[in-house]
């Protein structure tokens, strides 16, 4: 039975955001296909959206002649839309039963990384990113290549006959589909010679502008025709490399950074043979009995986004300024919306340094009400625009996050459970003892310094 529940919260850590308050009953006898089910299982899609209202006439804002105020009326308002993207996305990976669906979309989100100021276009991109998480890598890829905050996040609208920019055939080929060594630099220049032309409307509509495109004939990775993008992305699918490095980063982000090349080489060659179907990828990587091993389990440092989708799945908390929420993502160094660059988030030992370390194991405190927070953003110019008088005010208001915790349903759910059971991945290195020496015997405080551990930070 132990062994069960041990399997079902790594599933339940890997497939998902870790377990979810409602889950714990049951999570010792539940048979590992049906939580697989469970998990797999796809509703009706539902977009992400923001409610804050665009501004009026706003596409005439940010040209070069609009009034000052104009313009700081629709940065104010982006950065509304955004942060309130940012929530509702978050809000999503804790609370939608769709767990498959939205872990699948974090990674994409890491892996087709663009950082825009247009929240339509960032509003766009994420949907596109979330419908189709499970469905053909096909389809994802060329949704993603044609969405205007990828097109232009790579520069691809300066990208024109006679002046080509590479920057966007270059990115596509070295970090959404193939890796580096699978192709040359003139495949490069040739395949930003067939993306000429492609670029988008105001309103955030795919458009190939024919007069702009490069009607000449290009030869890339051995094939030699009057190519255009659609034509490269189909070459760039038909090479077993892609599979390769697809499959190579999924098993380092589901299952082990440290990559086993014979698994990874058959479920590369089934990945490819199956058309790039990602669900049926994903099913046979968690139904794998090699998925369960030991050294597979508790082995990943969580990204900041799971550290706090995970408390919040298993604490009943009430958030009077979710806001706060965005700040924690920046104090922590991994903000929705906000890769560092277009190589997306990087993962494992570079979630923690001294600073975020310290405020990780504080978050269950801080949340719960018994310390205060003591960290300030990093300055970000990027992020805040230059907005300096904002970062005083968010240092002000973030002492007190104003979390309320239901801690009375907590106690009845654990009334008769070892809590460290449901917690952690890993407790042979945790001295139990200890953890309880440092509190006053109630579960709350046992919880809280459970979450507190060096363990509570891998899954």
């Amino acid at each position: 039975m132990a062994d069960s529940l041990l399997k079902n919260k790594h599933l339940l850590w890997r497939a998902g955001f870790g377990v979810g308050i409602n889950q714990i009953d049951d999570l010792k006898n539940k048979n590992s296909k049906t939580l697989i089910n469970e998990l797999f299982k796809e509703e009706s899609f539902k977009e992400i959206t923001y409610d804050t209202p665009d501004p009026v006439s706003a596409a005439d804002y940010m040209n070069s002649t609009a009034p000052a105020e104009k313009k700081k009326e629709m940065q104010r308002t982006n950065r509304e839309q955004n942060n309130e993207l940012n929530l509702n996305f978050l809000n999503s990976i804790v609370n939608s039963k769709e767990q498959m669906r939205e872990k699948m979309a974090f990674f994409w989100h890491g892996h087709f990384a663009s950082r825009v100021i247009n929240p339509k276009f960032n509003k766009q991109l994420l949907n596109t990113i979330r419908k189709n998480a499970l469905g053909n890598f096909k389809d994802l890829l060329f949704e993603v290549s044609q969405s205007p905050a990828m097109l232009n996040f790579l520069n691809n609208q300066q990208n024109k006959k006679d002046h080509p920019n590479e920057n966007f055939a270059r990115e596509v080929m070295e970090l959404f589909t193939m890796g580096r060594g699978n192709y040359t630099e003139k495949d490069v220049r040739e395949g930003a010679r067939a993306f000429t032309g492609w670029s988008y409307d105001k309103e955030g509509n795919f458009k190939e502008r024919k007069n702009l495109h490069d009607e000449g004939t290009k030869t890339f990775l051995g094939k030699t025709g009057n190519f255009d993008g659609s034509d490269v992305l189909n070459i760039i699918l038909e090479q077993k490399a892609t599979a390769q490095f697809i499959t190579t980063k999924i098993y380092k982000f589901f299952v082990n950074e440290k990559p086993d090349h014979d698994m990874v080489k058959t479920l590369s060659a089934n990945f490819y043979n199956s058309g790039y179907d990602i669900k049926k990828l994903m099913t046979e990587i968690f139904s794998s009995p090699w998925f369960y091993n030991q050294k597979n389990i508790g082995n990943r440092i969580k990204s900041p986004v799971e550290l706090m989708a995970g408390i919040m799945r298993i604490l009943p908390m009430q958030i009077q300024n979710p806001e706060n929420l965005i700040v924690y993502q920046k104090l922590l160094g991994q903000m929705l919306l906000y890769p560092p660059n277009v190589s997306g988030w990087p993962n494992g030992k570079s979630w923690i340094d001294s600073s975020t370390l310290m405020l990780r194991l504080q978050i269950p405190q801080i949340w719960s009400g018994l310390r205060p927070l003591e960290y300030s953003p990093r300055q970000d110019d990027d992020i805040d625009m230059g907005m300096k008088s904002r970062e005083t005010a968010l240092n002000k208001s973030f002492k007190n996050p104003n979390i309320t915790i239901d801690w009375n349903r907590i106690e009845k759910l654990f009334a008769h459970k070892n809590c460290e059971d449901y917690l952690l991945q890993n407790t042979h290195s945790l001295d139990m003892n200890s953890v309880r020496n440092f509190s006053d015997k109630s579960i709350k405080m046992n919880i809280i310094n459970l979450m507190s551990t060096p363990e509570y930070q891998l899954c």
